[in-house]
Parts: structure tokens; C-alpha cells; sequence
């Protein structure tokens, strides 16, 4: 990669060492163009004239996205964000009382409510697989759980709150061999890691535009797989939410669901986000999603070494496989301080919470870890800014 360049397009460099790409990556000044430009268009001739005009380079950010995790374009919806997009999937499954949720120790805090409140609806029970010695999700306990009343295993593929990634080809092969539909949130993977859906096996995957995308706010997808959209509607699955965009009203009292997983869709939409998300897919293509992930592993790995080197600092991350979250905490201070320090060193990372991840962190006796995620348009020079503006430890605290 010419990263001079990469950093040149991308405006935010200049200002700031952005290390809090897990929550919002900079985003290049092609995709900038792109939500401007429709931005300008909608004000100067309307917005349904400025998508009738844009109309070929909105259905192309299906192909793109389609190219990136190697789907079908039908089989792939455009959303407003990863949370909805995952709900759409979740909430057109069917519960009945006495069915089992599987899912992961470090499971995201907006997907374990929806769990919660599914049993308290339905009478499901939610069982969190344990995970091995390295920290990851456990595949052979993941199988020995399984039996006839396993209806869903749904696991995070990167987890918010650390480095680690999870399993998810392996657990693919756990959920086709017992026939459990298999939904992936890949919120935190999409962008920094080459994702395959038939080398994973998922049913459902979800994802957003904002984070190692570097795609704008305001945007996600979800990808729903050929066989999950015939068994909906074999099964009468259909999304909690229709309109007139992923439905078709066909007599008086009579509707249609679409057929592609643009029923998970609704009409109203952000076209110029939209078209930006398909520039920065385009984006992380062209450069090449095995590249993107062998120059933020090593960033990260580096971040990692360089933090367990200095006193008083504790790297907190977990897993066989690692990637570009990286979580730590300095000793007597606490994280929101830490990055409140950093932020004013104009350097940004975030602060991952018990509340966030309460079947991982608690456990292990965590309330609160700096957060600090890299990209591929990151510096070994901005880890030194990280790192030299780190508080040292205060013992006895």
C-alpha cells in the first residue's frame, strides 16, 4: 500500500491520530465527494430527481457489496445501520417456548437485549457457549450443546470490547451439520478482514458502513442468504417491518413480500450514504481485503507488544486470532480518563465497557478498558503519539 497517498485522501489524517476506527473510521475524500456531490444534487433539482439521475451508481453499491462478502447483489440489503439490519434479520425468525439461542461469551449488548427480550415474549431460553483457553468461542462445547430445540446460534464475529476474532467458519460447520439457521454480526470484521459468507457458512450477516468500512454514517447491510429467503417464505417468515418498497399490496385485503433480501429494506432511504457506502467498498476492494488485514494485524500486533513493554499497563485482549482492536488499561487511572488525556493530545481511541459486554467482562473482572482500533492509513509514528502520551501507573491505587 502507498500509505502517503491513502493518508493524503484521507483529510482527518492531517489532524489527528485517529485510533478509534472500531467506532467510526475516516472516511476518504472520494467517499466525501460522493455523499456531497448527491447531497448538492437533491438540493438543486429534488430528491426523488437526484435519484432517478443517480440511479445506476446506487444499484452498483449492491454489486460492490455483494463483491465484498461474496454473496449474490439479491441477496443483499441496504440499511440504515448494523443494529437494524441485524434486528430485521433476528426479529422475522420464529420462537416457540422451549427453544434455545446459542450464542457467545463476548456477545454485543444491543444483540443480547434482543435475546432477553425474545425469551421474555416467547419462552426461549438464551445459553452463552463457553469459550476455550484462548478466549474465543468454543467450538466443541458449541457442539456438544446442540440438539432438536436449537433454533439459532448467533454470534459476534469481532467482539466490541477486545482483539479476538471469533471461529465463525468453524461454528458455520456446527450449525449446517445440525441444520440451525446461523446469524453473524460482523459489524466490527467487515473492512479489516477478508469475509466469505460460503466459506462461513452463515444464513444471516449484518454490518455497517461507519467503522473499518470507512463507509459514512447513517449506513449498514445485511446479507440474507438464497436458501434463508426461500425458507421464509416456505416457513411464512417475514421481516417485522414492510412497506411499500418490500412488499407489493396485491388486492384489497392481500400482500406480497418481495423476493430478494431487499425486503428487509424500507422505501424511504440515504441515497447519498448509500452511494458513498458502494465508493467505499469499491475502496476496500481495490486495495485488497487480505493486504488491509495483513497491515492492521501487524499494526495492532505491534500496539500490543509496545503496551505489555510499559509498566503499569495491562493489554486485555484474547483470542487465537487477533485483529485491530486492541484493549488496555493503565494502573490507578481510570479509562475514561485515559482517553478524555489522549482525545486532548488530539489523539482519539474510545473506552469499552462492562455494560457493553456484561457476559465477558464481568467475569473477568473488568469495568471499563481503553479502547484503541487501528487502520490500515495508521502510523507506527501515531502508536508512538498513543503511546508517549500515556499516563504512567500510580501503584498502591
Amino acid at each position: 500500500m502507498d500509505i502517503e497517498t491513502l493518508r493524503r485522501d484521507t483529510p482527518g489524517c492531517a489532524h489527528r491520530a485517529h485510533l478509534n476506527n472500531a467506532g467510526a473510521a475516516l472516511t476518504s475524500r472520494h467517499t466525501l465527494h460522493a455523499v456531497t456531490s448527491h447531497l448538492e444534487l437533491e438540493a438543486m433539482i429534488g430528491g426523488y430527481e437526484a435519484a432517478a439521475t443517480a440511479a445506476e451508481s446506487i444499484e452498483h453499491t449492491y454489486d460492490a457489496l455483494a463483491r465484498l462478502v461474496g454473496a449474490g447483489r439479491d441477496e443483499i440489503a441496504v440499511v440504515e445501520n448494523a443494529t437494524h439490519a441485524w434486528d430485521m434479520a433476528f426479529y422475522s425468525l420464529s420462537f416457540q417456548p422451549g427453544d434455545r439461542i446459542l450464542t457467545a461469551r463476548a456477545e454485543y449488548v444491543s444483540n443480547a437485549i434482543a435475546f432477553l427480550q425474545t425469551a421474555r415474549r416467547y419462552g426461549v431460553s438464551v445459553e452463552v457457549v463457553p469459550d476455550d483457553e484462548s478466549g474465543q468461542l468454543d467450538v466443541d462445547a458449541l457442539r456438544a450443546m446442540m440438539d432438536e430445540r436449537v433454533k439459532l446460534i448467533s454470534v459476534t464475529h469481532v467482539p466490541t470490547g477486545g482483539g479476538l476474532v471469533n471461529p465463525a467458519a468453524e461454528i458455520g460447520k456446527v450449525a449446517a451439520e445440525f441444520g440451525v439457521t446461523y446469524l453473524l454480526d460482523a459489524c466490527q470484521s467487515v473492512g479489516q478482514l477478508p469475509i466469505d459468507v460460503a466459506e462461513i457458512g452463515c444464513d444471516l450477516l449484518s454490518s455497517t458502513g461507519r467503522k473499518y468500512l470507512r463507509g459514512p454514517r447513517g449506513t449498514g447491510f445485511l446479507y440474507c442468504s438464497r436458501n434463508m429467503l426461500e425458507r421464509m417464505d416456505r416457513e411464512r417468515m417475514e421481516p417485522p417491518f414492510l412497506d411499500l418498497h418490500s412488499a407489493t399490496w396485491t388486492g384489497p385485503d392481500t400482500y406480497r413480500v418481495r423476493e430478494d433480501a431487499r425486503r428487509f429494506e424500507n422505501w424511504e432511504t440515504y441515497y447519498a450514504g448509500k452511494i458513498g457506502l458502494g465508493v467505499a467498498a469499491d475502496a476496500a476492494l481495490d486495495l485488497g481485503l487480505d493486504a488491509i488485514e495483513q497491515r492492521v494485524t501487524r499494526l495492532a500486533g505491534t500496539l500490543r507488544r509496545r503496551l505489555r513493554d510499559l509498566p503499569g499497563v495491562e493489554v486485555h485482549d484474547r483470542g487465537r486470532r487477533q485483529c485491530g482492536i486492541v484493549t488496555f488499561t493503565v494502573e490507578g487511572h481510570d479509562p475514561r480518563r485515559v482517553a478524555d488525556l489522549l482525545r486532548s493530545r488530539a489523539v482519539n481511541v474510545s473506552v469499552a465497557v462492562a455494560g457493553h459486554a456484561r457476559w465477558d467482562f464481568v467475569p473477568r473482572g473488568l469495568e471499563t478498558a481503553v479502547r484503541a482500533s487501528v487502520h490500515y492509513y495508521n502510523t507506527d509514528e501515531e502508536l508512538d503519539r498513543l503511546l508517549d502520551a500515556l499516563p504512567g501507573p500510580v501503584t498502591g491505587h
